[in-house]
């Protein structure tokens, strides 16, 4: 049976668009079965539009409230039913009760080797520090900032006098390889959370 992926995006939708091409392969398990948006006019939105598949935008100023917002959200993605959601370059943090309504079914990416350099600025907190080895994590999204159970990891050596930009394009790179293979394995073999670990088939 084929999983069901709701991707949210608020770019241009470069890892969304590895996924679509992923899916276009029935061998890979998985479909692309909407997108969703905090903002209109991004080039992901139109590469779905490209690919026939739906969207929908729910901006936050378009709500009372940003729990009003958050639940608007859950609710759109909850009509598609999902077997999992993919936070690919998603701008937004989701709330407690939305994870708590799509239980250990919500991944995202990170551009740093987690439990290291969490937060918006990964690859040049690597540098910075002097890593000499950084890279991507999927996880599984829990209530903290990129601390949720590991599902994957990719190694990204970090290359003697280079800057963040080529840096994070490296880590890019492998972070899309990474969410690829893995989501593919995920929706054709299962997963389940213990703990910690997030143990796939």
């Amino acid at each position: 049976m084929t999983s069901r992926l709701v991707v949210l995006v608020s770019g241009t939708g470069t890892n969304l668009q590895a996924l679509i091409d992923a899916c276009a392969d029935p061998a890979y398990g998985a479909e692309v079965v909407a997108v969703g948006a905090d903002r209109h006019g991004i080039e992901a939105l139109s590469r779905a539009d490209r690919a026939g598949i739906a969207t929908f935008v729910k901006r936050v100023v378009d709500f009372s409230t940003r729990e009003h917002w958050d639940r608007a959200m859950a609710d759109s993605v909850a009509g598609f039913e999902p077997d999992l959601i993919v936070l690919a370059g998603f701008m937004k943090l989701v709330s407690d009760d939305f994870l708590a309504r799509f239980e250990d079914r919500v991944v995202n990416t990170h551009p740093a080797l987690s439990p290291s350099f969490p937060g918006m600025n990964g690859p040049a907190d690597a540098l910075a520090y002097g890593a000499k080895v950084t890279g991507a994590t999927l996880f599984i999204v829990d209530g903290g900032v990129d601390t949720g159970p590991i599902v994957a990891q990719v190694a990204v050596p970090v290359v003697d006098g280079e800057d963040v930009e080529t840096l994070h394009e490296r880590i890019k790179a492998g972070e899309r390889t990474m969410l690829v293979d893995t989501v593919g394995r995920m929706a054709r073999e299962g997963w389940h959370v213990d703990g910690r670990l997030v143990r796939i088939g």
